[in-house]
This record gives C-alpha cells, sequence and structure tokens, in this order.
C-alpha cells in the first residue's frame, strides 16, 4: 500500500469514529443541500415547441415525449406545448418520425395517405379541395392575431345539362383577438380569392366564431365612397408631412401639431374633341372640264314671183340669211383634305377642391428662441413667419377657398414637448429581478451551509484531542484552597472575559476539569470522594 494512503487512513483513525460520522454526515448535507439549490435555482428554461394544437394532440404529443424522456409542460390555455431550451430539434424530429402534430386542417398530407388504386376521379377533386382547405388554413392561422381558422371552398362546376356555369365560392370562420379583425378579414378575402382558381374577392364570406358577419358581398375596398376617403387620407397625409419636414428642424418634432382637412373631388372624367386647322390643308384631287363648239347657220328662202307657179319650172332657190357662233367653256374643280386631331382624355386622378390647414405651435419653445425679453410683437412676427412656410409648404391657394390658420399656444405637460425618459438602471434590474433573485439565494445558501456547516466541523477536527483523566495531585492542586480562593475570584473577574460567540459555547458544551470537579462536588459529594479515592490509589500503585 502506498506511504500516502497510509497515512491518510491513519489520520482518519486518528480522529475516531464519533468524528469520522459528524464528518460524513455534514460532507452530505452540504452536498444535498447545493445539489437542491443548483436544481431548483437553475432549471432549464422551457421554449415554445408547437401552439395552437388541439387536446387530442397535446394528449398524443405528452405521451410521445414522456417515453422519450423529453421534459415538457402544458401553457395555461391548453394548445401550447413548451420543452426545455435546446430540445425543440430533438423534439420535432422525433414527433415528425411519429407522425405529429395530426392536425384537422391537413394540407396536402392527405395524398400521403391515399392509395392510387381504386381511387375515383370524384375521390381524387374531393381530397384535392380538402388539401386545398388545410393549406389556406394553415397560411391564415399565420397572420398575428389569428388563432384558429376553418376554410369551405366550394370549385367551379359545370354541369353537361347546365347553361350557366357555377362560380367558386368559399367561406371562412376564424378565431380572432385583437383589435384589427375586420382588416384582417379583409386580406383573408384576398388571400383565399388569391389561391382559388377564378374567385372572386365578392365571393369570399368571413365570419368570426361568435357568428358575427365580418366581410362578405361587394368589396368595400374598391368602391367610390370608400376610395375617396382613402385619397383624402393619402393627401392629407402627405401635406401633413410636409408641414412636419419643413418645421422640424427650426422648431423640433414635440413642439407643434398640424392638422389638413382636403376636399378631394375624384371623379372619373372622359373628354374627347376634334380640332380642324384651315391653316393647313392638303389637295386630295383636281378635275378640270373644257369644251369648244362652233355652229354655223344659212338659211334659204323661195323667190315671192309668178314662176312659182309653173309647172315645171326650175327656179333657183334665193339666198336667205346666214348666221356663226362659237363657245368656249372650261371647268376645274380642286378638293381639299382639311387637317384634323381627334383627343380624347380619360381622368381617374382627383381634383383639389379646397383646403383648410391648422397648425398650433408651443409657445414655451417660441420663448426658448426668442429669449426672456420678448415681446407680443415679436411672437406674432414669428408666428408669421411660420405661416409662410406652412404656405409655401403646402401650396397654399386663396383663390381657390383654402384656409390656414397658425397659433402659438401653451402645450399640456406631460403629453407634448416633453422627452420621453429612457430606461434607467432601475428598469434594466426590474427587468433581471427574477435572475438577480435566484442567483442571491443560491449564494446565501452556500454561505450558510459552509458557514455554519463546513466552519465547525473543521474548527471541531482541528481542536488538541483529549487530556486523559487527571491523577490526584492535579485534582488537589486544582482545587482551590482558602488563601488563594480570594485571590483567584479577583483574577477571574479581572481577566478579559474571550469575545468569541464559538469558544463560549465550546466551554460550555465541554468545560474545563475544574469546572467539572466542582460541579461534581456540588452535585454529590460522597461520590466525588470515592472518584478521587479511586485516583488515589491508582497513583499509588
Amino acid at each position: 500500500m502506498p506511504q500516502q494512503l497510509q497515512t491518510l487512513i491513519s489520520n482518519l483513525q486518528s480522529f475516531g469514529p464519533r468524528r469520522l460520522a459528524i464528518m460524513a454526515g455534514v460532507a452530505a448535507l452540504v452536498l444535498a443541500v447545493i445539489g437542491i439549490g443548483a436544481v431548483y435555482l437553475n432549471r432549464p428554461a422551457y421554449e415554445t415547441l408547437y401552439v395552437g394544437l388541439e387536446r387530442s394532440d397535446v394528449n398524443q404529443i405528452g405521451m410521445v415525449l414522456g417515453e422519450a424522456g423529453i421534459g415538457f409542460d402544458v401553457a395555461s390555455d391548453g394548445t401550447t406545448i413548451m420543452v426545455p431550451t435546446g430540445k425543440t430539434a430533438t423534439a420535432r424530429m422525433l414527433l415528425a418520425e411519429k407522425g405529429l402534430p395530426t392536425s384537422t386542417n391537413a394540407g396536402y398530407e392527405l395524398f400521403d395517405n391515399v392509395g392510387s388504386l381504386g381511387l375515383t376521379s370524384f375521390m381524387q377533386q374531393v381530397t384535392r379541395v380538402r388539401a386545398l382547405e388545410g393549406e389556406i388554413a394553415r397560411t391564415i392561422q399565420s397572420i398575428t392575431g389569428i388563432r384558429a381558422a376553418r376554410v369551405h371552398i366550394v370549385m367551379a362546376e359545370r354541369a353537361n345539362f347546365r347553361r350557366e356555369e357555377q362560380q367558386p365560392s368559399a367561406s371562412v370562420v376564424i378565431r380572432a383577438t385583437g383589435p384589427d379583425i375586420v382588416k384582417s378579414a379583409q386580406s383573408i378575402r384576398h388571400l383565399v380569392a388569391a389561391a382559388v382558381p377564378d374567385l372572386s374577392t365578392e365571393k369570399v364570406t368571413v365570419l368570426d366564431s361568435s357568428g358575427t358577419l365580418l366581410a362578405a358581398g361587394d368589396d368595400p375596398v374598391n368602391s367610390g365612397a370608400s376610395r375617396s376617403m382613402g385619397v383624402e387620407r393619402s393627401v392629407e397625409a402627405q401635406i401633413e408631412e410636409n408641414i412636419r419636414r419643413a418645421l422640424a428642424p427650426y422648431l423640433g418634432p414635440d413642439n407643434f401639431r398640424a392638422s389638413v382637412k382636403a376636399d378631394v373631388n375624384t371623379d372619373s372624367r372622359q373628354t374627347e374633341e376634334t380640332i380642324f386647322d384651315p391653316e393647313s390643308r392638303v389637295e386630295r384631287s383636281v378635275q378640270v372640264v373644257r369644251a369648244n363648239e362652233n355652229a354655223n347657220r344659212r338659211s334659204a328662202a323661195a323667190p315671192a314671183t309668178v314662176e312659182q307657179n309653173l309647172p315645171e319650172a326650175d327656179l333657183a332657190p334665193a339666198e336667205g340669211p346666214q348666221s356663226s357662233e362659237q363657245s368656249e367653256r372650261k371647268e376645274e374643280t380642286t378638293n381639299y383634305e382639311l387637317n384634323s386631331k381627334r383627343i380624347a382624355t380619360v381622368s381617374n386622378g382627383y381634383t383639389m377642391e379646397r383646403m383648410s390647414i391648422a397648425v398650433v405651435v408651443n409657445q414655451q419653445r417660441l420663448a426658448e428662441i426668442l429669449g426672456k425679453d420678448a415681446t407680443p410683437e415679436m411672437f406674432a412676427e414669428r408666428v408669421a413667419e411660420i405661416q409662410k412656410v406652412v404656405t409655401s409648404a403646402t401650396g397654399f391657394d386663396q383663390a381657390r377657398g383654402d384656409v390656414i390658420n397658425v397659433s402659438s399656444v401653451e402645450f399640456i405637460d406631460g403629453l407634448d414637448g416633453v422627452e420621453i425618459a429612457e430606461p434607467g438602471i432601475f428598469d434594466s434590474l426590474g427587468q433581471h429581478a427574477g435572475t438577480m433573485i435566484n442567483a442571491a439565494a443560491f449564494v446565501a445558501v452556500v454561505f450558510l451551509v459552509a458557514f455554519f456547516g463546513l466552519r465547525p466541523m473543521v474548527a471541531s477536527l482541528n481542536k488538541p484531542a483529549e487530556l486523559p483523566a487527571p491523577s490526584f495531585e492535579e485534582v488537589q492542586r486544582s482545587l482551590p484552597n482558602p488563601q488563594s480562593a480570594e485571590a483567584e475570584a479577583t483574577a477571574l473577574q479581572e481577566a478579559p472575559r474571550p469575545t468569541n460567540p464559538l469558544d463560549d459555547l465550546r466551554r460550555k458544551i465541554r468545560p474545563a476539569p475544574q469546572d467539572r470537579l466542582a460541579r461534581m462536588v456540588d452535585l454529590n459529594e460522597e461520590r466525588t470522594a470515592q472518584i478521587l479515592r479511586k485516583w488515589a490509589r491508582a497513583e499509588a500503585a
């Protein structure tokens, strides 16, 4: 056996069985307390594994995780499962191997369990619709505030003896939390309409779990009134932004407020006009007609004589009057093509009809800019300058009937013009108070165990071994005599008392031999005398 081990064993044996038992008990107690405190105060944090689960899924997942030895916890709502940090990936892989969670909103996973043998076209169509409904429901549940969703889709169908085709439609039931449920319903309508072929937004109906109708029929976003209100809000927001960019560098972002009311005309206009330009013409065709006529006329007249009555008389005709005629005609026709322009204008924009602007400025900020000796006239001049800036930034038109008003007022303390206090050290301490308390408790437990457990044990082990029983001479010398009793009493009174409480406790538990002998004499003098005789005989022998 090595010398070091023999030395260790001999040292332990020198302590005695009583001290060894005390040492083992104290060490076991210290280790137990430290271990329990470490386990309790440093429990692993949990992170979310799945949310929005059905009760059946929660039970099955709990059984699988318990069999795998993975700790888990269920949130107070009963639909969320949490596992220790760092176990999320392992747990999800294990559950995926078991086919969990088996949500009722199954998507295209339905085709994994459908065999191709004996599957009719009707069954394929039904499975496709169910898968599409499940996928859309999953997407809807990913929207903030939507806890659960269920989708029903009626696909387009055209029968053989039906003249018109049945249009697709859809209905959605959601369980949501939050103030913007109506806004989410409009988004869901567009989502479902985009996911289903040939489905229009008007054919999608959205309800909540209490049966309240959130959206149905025509889309209110595309109506004329909603469009006009949207354009007005956009114009007003743009004008307010222009005011903010103009005044923020001068006054600061929290020292003024602007409000704009715009009257906007969003009527659609279509204009058509045709313009003819007489100065710009082009010859299209030219037609020229020319005609010349010459005519000569001569007439013979019978002579009025007796010879006309003679038979077979050959009389020469007498010359009558003669005439000649000559005419010339020229006709020219020119056809011109006039230059024309046709303009068709369609306007779907807006027209600003009237605008009202109100701006309030923090009077305290103006006083800081102008100084302590500022007069009301100086305030009025500075407000007039601000009004000019606002007029230029907003496109103010007095001929259109626009109105502008800039005023200097005192802002209410605590609402505007006061800087927001940044989180201080106390806020940070409050956020981490739980962790700090756990750490402080753990340190305190370790300190108390070490101070009241290890330190007394070490002190008792380092204390010198007990002396053997005193002899008769020692006891006699230790007994008080009449001459020295008074001196010893005076010395004990004048001697400084021990200040260490542990030494006082040790003296009370194990007093000195003189004190024990004095107590024995007080209790039983005869018994004490017998003990002294035995000691004397042992010394004489």
